[in-house]
């Protein structure tokens, strides 16, 4: 990567910053490989170390640079294909759906996710925790809050425990009719647990799903997915539906 002082320029220092390196990741560097630490990064180009950390936060978020644990910041693997709910009228859990089972708990849920389900805010809700791994990498954790008016002929023989219980919730849960869904897309940051699933470090920045499945008038499922924003570009399409789509040429619809 060559010296280039940064003149004077209408746009922010960062902003221009990250456009320079975004050429230089183009056409010097390939993926996986590490970027050289911040403070030669800073005196190569003439610039603060805050100013060089907003630049590489800009590209993290833009999927073109990764942090990695006892690595550093490295280049980032082009995004991968996945697709979500695509089925616009079944339930979470139906086949081919991408997703793994991983445990279950039947707890009171958030106050927030009690009053979305319209439940009592001490009454036990089965939390399904799912994540789904695309080529190799992790790109999503999900929690699913069902409560047990939508699983009614759920027994405790059905579901022992662990993965065994999440994939007996979502078996019982599939005998219903989805009406509907109503789904919200939001830019957050990943918190300790979602982090250590998606191999982040806790404050990268994440796209948070948040879908409501609506079976006789109310909310059956509250579904809230988070994706590794760096991994996934999420599109709506007519229908409803929101994909991820693979590499830098997908535009948004």
């Amino acid at each position: 990567m060559g010296t280039t002082q940064l003149e004077s320029v209408p746009e922010p220092k960062y902003w221009h910053l990250r456009t320079v390196l975004s050429e230089a990741l183009d056409s010097e560097f390939s993926v996986g490989e590490v970027l050289p630490n911040e403070r030669d990064l800073a005196a190569r180009f003439g610039v603060a170390r805050a100013t060089l950390r907003q630049a590489l936060e800009q590209l993290e978020l833009e999927g073109r640079l990764q942090r990695r644990r006892g690595v550093g910041t490295t280049v980032a693997p082009p995004r991968v294909g996945v697709a979500v709910d695509t089925a616009g009228h079944a339930w979470p859990g139906t086949a081919d759906e991408g997703w793994e089972a991983v445990d279950c708990d039947l707890a009171a849920p958030p106050a927030a996710v009690a009053d979305t389900l319209g439940t009592a805010r001490d009454e036990p809700v089965h939390t399904v925790r799912r994540t789904r791994v695309t080529h190799g990498r992790p790109v999503a954790a999900e929690l699913l809050y069902v409560p047990s008016a939508s699983v009614p002929d759920l027994t405790a023989i059905d579901a022992p425990s662990g993965a065994a219980r999440a994939r007996a919730v979502l078996r019982a849960l599939r005998r219903g009719v989805v009406e509907r869904r109503e789904s919200a897309v939001e830019l957050g940051s990943a918190g300790a647990e979602d982090a250590k699933e998606l191999d982040r470090l806790p404050g990268a920045p994440v796209l948070v799903v948040t879908t409501r499945y609506l079976a006789e008038g109310r909310t059956a499922v509250l579904s809230v997915a988070t994706y590794r924003a760096d991994t996934c570009r999420l599109t709506f399409g007519d229908s409803g539906d929101v994909e991820i789509h693979h590499g830098p040429q997908s535009r948004a619809s």
